[in-house]
């Protein structure tokens, strides 16, 4: 199945940081009539999360995100403001939860690498296009979200991670050649340019996004961590 395909697509999701897999998440399918304030929002905010993705923030209508979940365009902006909380909205429902984690891992006396890796894993597997999203809206030149996210996310997300590789290396579980700061790095980016790279990974290198495919990436990423930074 082709990357553009988007949330319910058939591609599996990763829910639980224990490997068990979710359904996948794909693009939105359109429903008939509401089924509630909760169920509106979040459909909303999957289309848009997609959409945003796939078309940039820019090229994006909210009449086009209203026409694809169903509802008026009043109706987002009465969710949500305007387009630009549009997007907030999106990255706060995955970042916020993510930030917590991150948070109650750095409270543990120990915290393996499988740990982490699982906990980012879970983040992209639940929601695969908000990494290409966060590409285009944060790190590229421009991007709408780059200040925000650099002031509110960044620090407790990525920026965390160096003080609990640290604390790993102290108790003798991590090497100490070993930079954390670069460490943590590789960490973001083992765990994030799967999703990033998915287009080319499924037709060049016939990676699997199903929830096979999901364990299997998830399984060789721990490896690679856990066999080059344990001491």
């Amino acid at each position: 199945m082709g990357y553009d395909s988007g949330p319910n697509g058939g591609n599996a999701g990763m829910g639980q940081l224990d490997n068990t897999f979710s359904s996948a998440a794909g693009r939105p399918a359109r429903r008939p009539g509401p089924s509630g304030d909760s169920d509106v929002r979040a459909r909303i905010l999957d289309m848009s999360e997609y959409l945003f993705a796939t078309q940039g923030f820019s090229a994006t209508s909210m009449r086009q995100i209203a026409e694809r979940v169903d509802v008026t365009a009043a109706m987002i902006h009465y969710y949500f403001g305007n387009k630009k909380k549009l997007l907030q909205a999106v990255m706060e429902r995955v970042l916020e939860p993510l930030a917590g984690g991150v948070a109650t891992l750095a409270e543990h006396d120990e915290t393996s690498l499988a740990e982490l890796t699982r906990l980012m894993f879970s983040m992209a597997a639940d929601h695969p296009y908000l990494p290409q999203l966060i590409t285009r809206e944060v790190f590229l030149p421009g991007g709408t979200m780059q200040a925000e996210f650099l002031r509110h996310f960044a620090p407790r997300l990525g920026g965390r991670l160096p003080g609990i590789l640290q604390q790993e290396q102290r108790a003798g579980r991590l090497a100490t050649e070993f930079d954390p700061q670069i460490a943590a790095m590789l960490i973001l980016s083992l765990c994030f340019f799967p999703f990033i790279a998915r287009p080319a990974a499924e037709a060049v290198l016939g990676v699997k996004y199903d929830e096979e495919g999901l364990l299997a990436l998830s399984t060789h990423v721990e490896g690679l961590l856990e066999r080059g930074l344990k001491s």
